[in-house]
């Protein structure tokens, strides 16, 4: 069975009606990234942090899973798909899909504000002050902020060096190290990149750009390979 590599960027949930992470203006929900999204933030203003994040996990469990995350779902009926998401929401594992990779964390989930390996589930979108690890530490969002590590980049990265066919789904490209990570994967994989506007890409081997939506993108593209396996 065929090793199928998904990699998906802001593009694939914004049909679902979550806001990308960085609108043209360089804000996110109208805040500067700066604000709500590094470890600064969280040690200058926790309150505010941890407020902005209740809001996006809202937004996420009223969102519902749009046609590309349920063919990428249906993929699965004759590949081995893995799917590496830039994406905080879960709206992939809501689809079916079984495999998934966050690579910046999963805003459904809480952290530890000591150890980041300590995650719990959220009861509910509101994560209040208060609320307190095993550590005695209070709880944050289960996101990876600007200027923190990205703990599964290498999982990833093995990943994609083992794909047989390898998608790029809604993203720029333009946020590393996960940016990097179509490098990885052998020149002779065939290479599918669906998006609106195409990102620049080059010496990578064979590539089918597919420029569309993700919503109309995704299933016919699924529809082909489900045929052709």
């Amino acid at each position: 069975m065929d090793n199928v590599v998904v990699l998906t960027g802001a593009g694939i949930s914004a049909e679902s009606g979550l806001r990308t992470f960085r609108d043209s203006d360089g804000l996110w929900e109208g805040y500067n990234i700066a604000d709500v999204a590094t470890p600064e933030a969280w040690d200058w203003n926790p309150a505010l942090v941890q407020d902005f994040y209740n809001l996006r996990r809202k937004s996420v469990l009223e969102a519902k899973p749009n046609a590309a995350h349920y063919a990428l779902a249906k993929l699965e009926k004759k590949y081995k798909v893995t799917i590496i998401t830039q994406n905080i929401d879960d709206l992939h594992e809501r689809a079916g899909s079984t495999e998934v990779v966050h690579l910046h964390g999963i805003i459904t989930r809480s952290q530890s504000s000591k150890d980041p390996n300590l995650t719990y589930p959220i009861d509910g979108w509101e994560l209040k002050m208060g609320e307190l690890c095993e550590l005695g530490s209070q709880l944050r969002a289960h996101v990876v902020w600007f200027g923190e590590a990205v703990p599964m980049i290498e999982k990833a990265a093995e990943i994609c060096s083992k794909a047989d066919i390898f998608m790029l789904i809604g993203s720029s490209l333009a946020v590393y190290p996960a940016a990097g990570l179509i490098n990885l994967v052998a020149k002779d994989v065939p290479k599918y990149i669906v998006d609106p506007k195409i990102p620049a890409v080059y010496g990578l081997g064979p590539m089918i750009k597919i420029e569309e939506k993700a919503t109309v993108g995704v299933p016919g593209l699924v529809e082909s390979l489900l045929k052709s396996n």
